[in-house]
């Protein structure tokens, strides 16, 4: 497999993981996306704001890559501040993907950079390994969001024309429920 190809899965996974998350704003309220849905706060438009900065700051200024996208400070990137709107967000994670592939697409996987905020003796990485570390925690992060959304509304699955699921049906899905319920209640002895 040539460089050019691994680039090209990798990019692909990773925009999976991108159309992901924002998919599972799509429909709902401002109040929706914004609100914490953890007790540690998680919310799904502060996923998108975070993971902006991830990709910006691993996959450009790691490598000394300008970009023109605009980063709040790293205490507030799990959240949208009250007069930051849902399109600037999104807008400026769409406008991220644009120099962070750039990247990809002109450096080779093997390109040395320094994390800023790493420990000196370990700031040292390759674009590869970055490119794994950025494609992994989107794709960790459109899982929280996946949980999230079914928690919302019961929307769930990969994508909006893949959802990955063995039925659509309510009732099917509730006697799935029922069924692991009473698995885990016998397995633990709480019969």
């Amino acid at each position: 497999m040539s460089e050019s190809d691994q680039k090209k899965d990798l990019l692909r996974y990773l925009q999976d993981a991108r159309d992901a998350l924002l998919w599972k704003m799509e429909g709902l309220s401002e109040y929706d996306v914004r609100r914490p849905l953890t007790p540690t706060g998680t919310n799904l438009l502060g996923l998108v704001k975070h993971v902006t900065g991830v990709e910006l700051g691993y996959l450009c200024d790691t490598f000394g890559r300008p970009h023109d996208v605009p980063q709040g400070a790293p205490k507030d990137d799990s959240f949208a501040a009250a007069d930051e709107s849902r399109e600037a967000i999104v807008e400026r994670y769409r406008r991220a993907w644009t120099h962070t592939d750039a990247s990809v697409a002109e450096l080779p996987l093997d390109t040395v950079g320094t994390v800023p905020w790493w420990p000196k003796e370990r700031a040292e990485v390759t674009l590869h390994h970055v490119l794994v570390r950025v494609l992994g925690d989107t794709q960790r992060h459109a899982g929280h969001a996946d949980i999230l959304r079914e928690g919302l509304d019961g929307a769930a699955g990969w994508l909006v024309n893949n959802d990955s699921l063995g039925t659509h049906d309510p009732a099917e899905r509730l006697e799935y429920h029922d069924r692991l319920e009473r698995i885990a209640r016998e397995a633990s002895g709480k019969n």
